[in-house]
Parts: C-alpha cells; sequence; structure tokens
C-alpha cells in the first residue's frame, strides 16, 4: 500500500472510531430501530410498522441501468407505493427466511447513514431526527444476486 494510502485509511478509521464514540448508545438503538421497522414491517406485511418508519417525503430509488431510454436511469418510490405494495405482502416471507441485518454507518447530529441487508435487497438509508423520531427519508437500493 503506498504510504499516502496508508495514512488516509488510518485517518479515516481513526475519524469513523471518534464519530461512533460520539453517539451514544440510545441513539443508536433508536435508529437500529427505525431500520428494523422498516424491513421487518416488509416482511410481516406489517404497513403500519413501515408507515411510521418513513418520511411522508421518502424518496426511495435504485439504480435503473437497463432503462434504454435514460441515460442515469432511476427507479422510483414513494412512501405511499411502499406502504401499498407492503399492505399486499409483496415481501411477505417467512420469519426463518429474515437473514436481515443493520449497520449504523454514520451519526452526523440529526442525520444518519444506515446499511441494510434483507434477504433480497440492499438499502442504503439516510435517516433524519425529527424531535426525538428518527425516520427514513432516502433510499438507494439494489437487488442482491440469485442464487
Amino acid at each position: 500500500m503506498r504510504p499516502l494510502a496508508a495514512l488516509q485509511l488510518a485517518l479515516g478509521l481513526a475519524f469513523a472510531a471518534s464519530a461512533g464514540a460520539q453517539t451514544d448508545a440510545g441513539t443508536l438503538r433508536a435508529i437500529e430501530a427505525t431500520a428494523y421497522d422498516y424491513i421487518d414491517g416488509q416482511l410481516e406485511g406489517d404497513a403500519a410498522r413501515v408507515a411510521r418508519s418513513l418520511h411522508p417525503d421518502l424518496a426511495k430509488r435504485n439504480v435503473a441501468s437497463a432503462a434504454p431510454y435514460e441515460t442515469l436511469g432511476l427507479g422510483r418510490m414513494t412512501s405511499d407505493e411502499l406502504i401499498g405494495l407492503t399492505r399486499k405482502g409483496a415481501l411477505k416471507t417467512p420469519r426463518e427466511q429474515w437473514q436481515r441485518s443493520v449497520e449504523v454507518l454514520r451519526v452526523d447530529q440529526d442525520v444518519a447513514t444506515v446499511r441494510l441487508e434483507s434477504p433480497w435487497f440492499v438499502d442504503h438509508l439516510q435517516m433524519g431526527r425529527f424531535g426525538d423520531r428518527w425516520v427514513i427519508v432516502n433510499a438507494l437500493w439494489h437487488r442482491k444476486p440469485r442464487q
């Protein structure tokens, strides 16, 4: 590894570690709880649980590179569309197949960045804190390769 790259990596790790140390455990639990409401609600088919995790103006997107009519194509979904799909049971999955994880990557005051992995997708979530409530404002996701 080049010396500059090693230094950048070391500084990045030190910065990430200090940022995590500044975030209290209650905040991390609240962020994780929001992410689990989002994914577990979808896997259970519980639209109310999903709804409480989302900002009403959610921007849920995925890279749609196969769209021939757009150079920088994005698939788009609103909070109402996601809640409707959940209500229909679009991702309802037996609990023994859930295999999901939540990783809080960064918290900066009232903004959090989270990586969520489920059986079908990987979501990169941006959350905002509104009063004492964390909600998902943006989600950029991709489908996991099928076995």
